[in-house]
Order: structure tokens, then sequence, then C-alpha cells
């Protein structure tokens, strides 16, 4: 893995390098380059499996940050690309040309994320949440308990337990004397 991220970083302005094993490194990269990062990987580094597309919100610094997961497999070694997006605009190029399958994980992005990537098949179709309105619920800033109880009537016999102190009396019930 040393030697293939030696040579990405004679062609491509790389970021932060973390080696989680010997089959598997995540690399940051400004914007500009992710493309051209990827077609090269996929093209003449022989990552041509692209395992899954994926984000994280970094809500206290207004960014998202996207992370394509690539697998060589006649090698045995996977890469991490991740990309930090601004979450007030975000949005990000489509990559179905490169990988058809990608199209899925951007829709499910758009709609769980509210990322948007222009261009990508059916994109803008309702696809996990059917006739959603709220905000998009994988934002940090989606707050469940409000939506839940605006959607959801309360039912007679359902309580709301403590989590912790629920576990404390199941892991430690007082035994009377």
């Amino acid at each position: 893995m040393h030697e293939l991220t030696t040579r990405l970083n004679k062609l491509f302005p790389l970021g932060e390098l973390t080696e989680q094993r010997a089959d598997l490194a995540f690399v940051s990269v400004a914007r500009e380059s992710l493309r051209p990062l990827l077609q090269q990987l996929r093209d003449q580094e022989g990552f041509t499996h692209l395992v899954l597309l994926t984000a994280v919100d970094w809500i206290e610094e207004n960014q998202f940050q996207l992370t394509y997961l690539l697998s060589n497999r006649s090698e045995a070694c996977d890469i991490g690309i991740r990309v930090m997006i601004d979450r007030d605009e975000a949005n990000m190029e489509s990559i179905h040309d490169l990988w058809p399958t990608a199209a899925t994980y951007q829709r499910e992005l758009k709609e769980m994320f509210g990322i948007d990537f222009p261009g990508s098949p059916r994109i803008d179709e309702e696809f996990i949440l059917e006739g959603w309105v709220d905000l998009p619920p994988y934002r940090r800033d989606f707050d469940t308990l409000k939506f839940s109880e605006d959607t959801y009537a309360q039912r007679p016999g359902r309580e709301t337990l403590d989590p912790a102190q629920h576990m404390k009396d199941q892991l430690y019930p007082v035994v009377e004397e």
C-alpha cells in the first residue's frame, strides 16, 4: 500500500493518509482532485470495484465527508478516498459514468443527507423515503425526538425509559430482603 500511495502522491496533491492495515488505506484529497484520482485508481492501478460511497456529517465544521471505498481484487487491497464538501452547498460531481453502481449510492446520499450529484440518473426521484418532506434524516441537525413526537401519537401503555437506568435495572435488579 505504501508504494501505491507514494506513486499517487507524485501525481496528485494528497492530504492525510491513514494506513489501517497492510491491505487498507484511507487518503484525503481536495475536491478538484477526486475524479482524476478515481480514474487513475480504476484505469491504471487496478481498483476496478466501487465497494461503497458514504458520507459523514461534520456539523461542527459545516462540512460533509464523502468516502469512496475502492477495491483491487487481484491485489486483495482496498483504498478509501475522502473528500470534504461544504454542507451549505452540498453537491458533488457524479461518478456514475465511472461505476454505474455509484448512481444508487448517490441517490441514497441525496435523500438521506441532502447531498446532490447533478446529472446522476434518477437523482431526484424518491428512493427510500417515499413522501418525505422534512430535513434529510441523516443530517445531525435532524431532531429525531421532535419528529417522532410530531408524527406519531402517544399510545396508552407506552413509556419511555432512560436507556442507562433501564439497563442498570435489567443488569442489577434490586433484590428485596
